[in-house]
């Protein structure tokens, strides 16, 4: 009986795990079925469509940042160029992981202020963020070795101007994104910045780029400039403009050098100036290029045109005398000199510079003709040198014009100009009554000359500005040793909302050599010297001599005068 009931027990477990070794068996089966379908569903039916998605996860496009122009000086001297930099990126989503350490270690090796990175996770739904930009291709490889998720890198290009601030109100910067923001960095952007390229690239699953795939569109560089400008003379320039900014304690200072025969702009400073390179903490106004964008009175600058447009009108003849008795009544204004200087023949009137002579020649003149004269020179329009924001100036129109304002006209009163359209007026004096137009770029000669005055007329009148620089003349300081020299003074009141400021001058000296065939005109204004003198002549014009000086030399203009040479002592070896 026993038995029998454990020959039924054992009958009844070999059933049960017989059963159960069956279910489990299908069960077994039934996977490996679903499994096989699955995979070919995913390998034939649904291969296309996931291979597609799959590729979209892993395999994308980039852009190709393009290379930024250079911008050279005439002789390839770079003044503007660009070095590839990287910047530093992260993803919040995926970056929350990151310890308190790795926050803090990121935060001191990119110099980012404490806190910023917190700043950055608090948003649920930003993916992308700038941690640091335009970082050192160095700094970046330390980055990339911290291993950190969720951050990332993108190549990029910083702009360099290995001059600093002596051609920095010319060239300007671009911003981070390397875009052109002033000077010509901004006017050229166009033909700097370039076209940006693409290429397809292989991520890993934290989204780095492991692999470049093709190249889909090579970048294509941005175009050079090639600058009229002398570097060397540039810096010659903006050398000595600081010194009499701060010699003569004044406000700003401008300087312009023109080539006499084409009119490039070989140089254009302006004080104070900025650095470029490190733009943090300085005001807006600093970035102003005065020498184009600034107006200014010219005073008695303009004095030499006045004499030759009467010349060449017939209104004065070339031997006449003026009677300058300190003053010269119009109607209920009074014209004044600083001395009495007694008779004046056209020599002397620029030579001393006569208010009251040149007003009398000014009132002989038709204020059409007078002011056509004055327009053809450029006053009253932008020069077009392609810089930004270039001032017009300012020239009344000769029908509201009252005898006094025509008076004032004739000693720079009552007009305006920037230092480049004073310096472009000076080369219808200086080649020989042609007026050239003005480049910023290198070129052989000018396409835009026209002719204002006689030849036989401008150079009188430059002769006549050679003794302007005469012991008793009023620029003995704007004296060249080796060349000859033809200029003139301006001392200019400035005005305030309530007419003329006293003891608040325009100092500016114009003026050219060699004189018997000018290269160069050189035009400097100093705003506001508060050191105690404030003539052009005294202020300006040693500027403006050794600038020429060192310029005349650079560009190896042989000298045109026998005085006042070095004498070479030969001796015995």
């Amino acid at each position: 009986m026993k038995y029998q009931r454990h020959k039924n027990e054992i009958t009844l477990f070999t059933r049960d795990f017989s059963a159960r070794r069956r279910w489990v068996l299908g069960v077994i089966i039934f996977g490996m079925v679903t499994l096989v379908a699955k995979a070919v569903s995913l390998q034939v039916f649904d291969k296309d469509f996931l291979q597609a998605q799959g590729d979209m996860r892993h395999i994308s496009d980039v852009a190709v940042p393009a290379y930024r122009g250079i911008i050279r000086d005439r002789n390839g001297a770079p003044l503007a160029i660009s070095t590839p930099v990287e910047s530093v990126w992260i993803n919040p989503q995926e970056f929350r992981g990151a310890t308190r350490w790795q926050i803090k270690q990121l935060e001191h090796m990119l110099s980012v202020p404490s806190g910023k990175i917190d700043d950055l996770l608090t948003d649920t739904h930003k993916q992308f963020a700038y941690i640091a930009r335009q970082v050192s291709p160095n700094l970046a490889d330390q980055v990339k070795n911290l291993k950190m998720t969720g951050v990332y890198f993108e190549r990029e290009f910083k702009r360099f101007y290995p001059t600093g601030g002596v051609a920095a109100h010319l060239i300007g910067f671009t911003d981070l994104d390397d875009k052109g923001q002033e000077g010509l960095e901004a006017a050229y952007d166009h033909l700097l910045r370039g076209v940006a390229g693409s290429k397809r690239v292989i991520r890993d699953g934290k989204r780095q780029i492991i692999d470049d795939v093709e190249n889909i569109k090579e970048p294509v560089s941005g175009k050079t400039l090639e600058l009229s400008i002398d570097q060397r003379i540039q810096y010659l320039a903006y050398r000595e403009l600081a010194q009499a900014v701060t010699v003569n304690h004044a406000k700003s200072a401008v300087l312009v050098v023109l080539d006499a025969k084409n009119g490039e702009i070989l140089a254009a400073v302006n004080q104070p100036s900025f650095n470029p390179n490190t733009r943090k903490n300085l005001k807006e106004n600093l970035y102003r290029n005065r020498a184009f964008t600034d107006i200014f009175e010219p005073g008695s600058t303009v004095k030499p045109f006045v004499v030759a447009a009467a010349l060449d009108g017939h209104y004065v003849l070339p031997d006449e005398k003026f009677e300058t008795n300190g003053s010269f009544d119009i109607g209920t204004h009074v014209v004044k000199d600083v001395h009495n200087y007694g008779t004046l023949d056209l020599t002397g009137v620029i030579k001393k510079s006569s208010n009251i002579a040149v007003s009398q020649m000014a009132l002989r003149m038709p204020p059409k003709y007078f002011w056509d004269v004055y327009h053809q020179l450029g006053f009253g329009e932008a020069t077009a040198s392609g810089f930004p924001s270039e001032a017009n100036g300012a020239l009344l129109d000769y029908a509201s014009w009252k005898p006094f304002d025509q008076a004032t006209l004739a000693f720079g009163y009552g007009l305006s100009a920037s230092a480049l359209q004073l310096a472009r007026s000076y080369t219808a004096l200086a080649d020989n009554g042609i007026l050239h137009s003005v480049s910023l770029f290198k070129r052989n000669e000018d396409p835009e000359t026209k002719r204002i005055f006689t030849s036989r007329t401008a150079k009188s009148v430059r002769a006549m500005m050679e003794t302007v620089i005469a012991k008793d003349g009023t620029a003995y300081e704007a004296r060249v040793d080796g060349y000859s020299v033809a200029g003139k003074t301006g001392t200019v009141k400035k005005a305030g909302a309530g007419g003329y400021v006293e003891k608040s001058y325009f100092s500016v000296f114009a003026g050219m050599a060699p004189a018997s065939n000018p290269r160069l005109i050189i035009v400097v204004m100093i705003d506001e010297p508060s050191a105690g003198q404030y003539y052009g002549g005294i202020v300006s014009a040693p500027v403006f001599s050794k600038v020429m000086s060192g310029a005349l030399r650079i560009l190896e203009v042989a000298p045109d005068q026998s005085d006042n040479m070095p004498v070479l002592l030969m001796g015995k070896n």
